[in-house]
């Protein structure tokens, strides 16, 4: 992980969610933000002793105030998560390491987790960026590329995908004449350029769509606030957004977060129990960390329970020949997909609007690769680099009008729910979790993944991009 990225993007997630204080993970552990002075637990008796628990570590500790531990706000019902305030919103210090150290022996005694720290669910393109889009000239075409197949309302596969909004001029795009959902809120600023990761839902649908042209595209735009929600929110949104039209075939998601100590996410328990017992697949990223610690919700993956209700993605890289530079990894990524400088739908289809870089390109890769990865190109210097304002260079500039190349886990994502989706619809297969079984089954494609040999799964319209790998010194 690249500490420098991560800090960027911190300020622009906090700025989108205001009246929130948030923090940061541990500084040897610097891939999750979270809620300042607040916790989760479990609604009822178990709320009741992670407040009795901390009150009384705080009386007996020296600047703790006790008067500040209660719940915040009444308990949350369907998700079964209760808010416990450990300190006062406006305090500079975050008691919640305090909170955390008062309950591990409660934890011991019950043997189950009780309390978590509050998460901030994002985008995978957002704390932990693959890049940012690059515009692609309208006669270059879709990478991938649409698959062969049509459109029939009475056959399609129900595909949900969780991330922003679509942006106004998405019907456009041919790829996505069918698709419905929310609209992208705030596309652009008030000087008419476009806003950070606009259009990150849009480019999905578009991916997906070319994979699987047979599939009733749903957006909704769970993730409108620069891709990032807490996680005592994000469980309710994710029940209003099945219960808005039923439990689909397939839900693509590119957002989680990694956690302390590599455990779920408490505030998603009761959705990912109910997900269980439907019929539902979730095709989740496995985040652009370059790490192998567990990114949930794609990290279920891994568990018995959830084996074949959740499939997590890993990217592979532009050539196709190994990961993308950024992709997470570990044996709780479950097949990897091409995710590095996809061509789909952005926006500016009516009109092309300007579009601000936000971060600088690296010299070299930040996590190490020896080939020409997005860390380095294409070149641009962005708002929020460190030290951009004392070397005076200016923030570049581009022009969206229509496409985009675009890169991260997020993407390689709906390739994979998309091939899932056209294995349904080429087998006459209604249930997608055993299309996902017989696809995996049936794919003898692998990649070299830090030295281990995973599935891969490589649409047969995507088009490898060649890669530069530097010469080796004579």
């Amino acid at each position: 992980m690249a500490p420098q990225r991560f800090h960027e993007q911190f300020a622009h997630i906090q700025h989108s969610m205001p009246g929130v204080a948030l923090a940061m993970g541990p500084e040897e552990d610097a891939h999750f933000l979270y809620e300042k002075g607040v916790v989760l637990a479990r609604d009822g008796e178990e709320a009741r002793v992670v407040e009795d628990t901390v009150r009384a570590h705080f009386t007996a500790t020296e600047g703790l105030v006790p008067d500040h531990v209660r719940r915040d706000g009444p308990e949350t019902g369907r998700t079964g998560v209760t808010r416990i305030r450990t300190g006062a919103p406006d305090a500079g210090e975050d008691t919640v390491p305090h909170a955390l150290r008062a309950l591990r022996e409660a934890e011991d005694r019950r043997g189950r987790r009780l309390v978590s720290r509050n998460h901030v669910v994002h985008i995978a393109v957002n704390a932990c960026p693959g890049d940012e889009p690059v515009p692609v000239a309208r006669t270059q075409p879709a990478n991938p590329a649409a698959a062969e197949g049509r459109y029939d309302a009475g056959s399609a596969v129900g595909v949900l995908v969780i991330d922003t909004g679509l942006v106004h001029d998405h019907g456009s795009y041919p790829l996505l004449a069918h698709t419905t959902g929310d609209a992208q809120a705030a596309e652009t600023d008030a000087g008419g350029v476009l806003g950070q990761y606009v259009g990150h839902g849009t480019f999905i649908a578009g991916v997906l769509a070319a994979v699987a042209p047979n599939t009733a595209l749903t957006v909704r735009g769970t993730l409108n606030d620069a891709g990032a929600i807490l996680e005592s929110e994000f469980g309710a949104r994710l029940f209003e957004a099945v219960d808005r039209g039923g439990w689909p075939d397939i839900i693509s998601l590119s957002a989680g977060t990694p956690t302390e100590g590599g455990d779920g996410l408490l505030g998603l328990d009761a959705f990912m129990r109910e997900l269980r017992g439907q019929r539902t697949l979730l095709v989740a990223a496995a985040g652009n960390n370059a790490s192998d610690t567990p990114f949930w919700p794609a990290a279920y993956a891994a568990l018995p329970e959830y084996a074949d209700s959740v499939l997590s993605v890993g990217a592979l890289r532009a050539d196709g020949d190994g990961a993308a530079c950024f992709s997470n990894h570990g044996p709780w990524v479950r097949v990897y997909a091409p995710g590095e400088r996809l061509t789909s739908a952005l926006t500016g289809f009516a009109a092309p609007v300007p579009y601000v870089y936000q971060h600088s390109t690296y010299d070299s890769c930040r996590y190490g690769s020896d080939y020409l990865c997005t860390c380095q190109f294409p070149r641009h210097t962005g708002v929020l680099s460190e030290g951009r304002e004392s070397t005076g260079a200016k923030p570049d500039q581009v022009m969206f009008d229509g496409l985009a190349q675009w890169s991260g886990t997020s993407f390689a994502t709906p390739v994979a729910a998309g091939l899932v989706a056209a294995h349904m619809t080429a087998h006459q297969e209604r249930d997608p979790r055993a299309a996902r079984t017989r696809l995996l089954a049936a794919t003898t494609d692998t990649a070299d993944v830090r030295g281990a040999h995973v599935p891969a799964l490589r649409p047969p319209s995507w088009r490898p991009v060649p890669v530069v790998v530097p010469a080796l010194p004579a």
